[in-house]
């Protein structure tokens, strides 16, 4: 568990830090969904490039020596439609509330996108992001993607004290 606390910043999804992330979240894929194959899971992420601004945004956690602990994204898919993609906390940083604080942070970046509708895929192999989701008021959707997801759900967003 990280000694100190934990900060969030917008990254490049090419640099070092979330690239290690990305193959971070590949190999927890990889251990949860064993019919996974390599081919499945190319690195690297060929949606990462999407992930960037002015359409989308790439978040790093990170603790105070630089090591990258969680990370998430958003890409804009339509008008006022984003997905968010990548969700990964490192199993050091589990139970200190992280996945919740990334969740609220391209939340954020979403609404800076001009997006106020979210949506995510997900498979039920990862039950504590199923939980996490289910927590952070996510319903279920209609499913968008095609396996390894097997579950989908969106969230309206709106800026803190706005009507949804």
């Amino acid at each position: 568990m990280p000694a100190t606390p934990l900060t969030l910043r917008p990254a490049d999804p090419d640099e070092a830090g979330a690239r290690a992330c990305l193959a971070a979240y590949a190999a927890l894929l990889a251990s949860r969904i064993p019919a996974l194959g390599a081919a499945d899971l190319p690195f690297p992420d060929p949606e990462a490039p999407r992930f960037r601004a002015p359409t989308g945004a790439f978040l790093l956690a990170e603790a105070a020596d630089g090591a990258v602990m969680g990370c998430v994204a958003v890409k804009t898919v339509g008008p006022g439609l984003g997905e968010v993609k990548r969700l990964w906390t490192d199993p050091a940083a589990r139970g200190l509330g992280l996945g919740r604080q990334l969740m609220a942070g391209i939340e954020a970046a979403a609404l800076d996108l001009g997006l106020n509708r979210l949506r995510l895929d997900t498979n039920s192999a990862l039950p504590e992001a199923l939980a996490l989701y289910d927590r952070l008021g996510w319903e279920p959707i209609a499913p968008f993607t095609d396996w390894p997801a097997d579950v989908w759900r969106g969230k309206a967003i709106a800026p803190w004290g706005a009507a949804r």
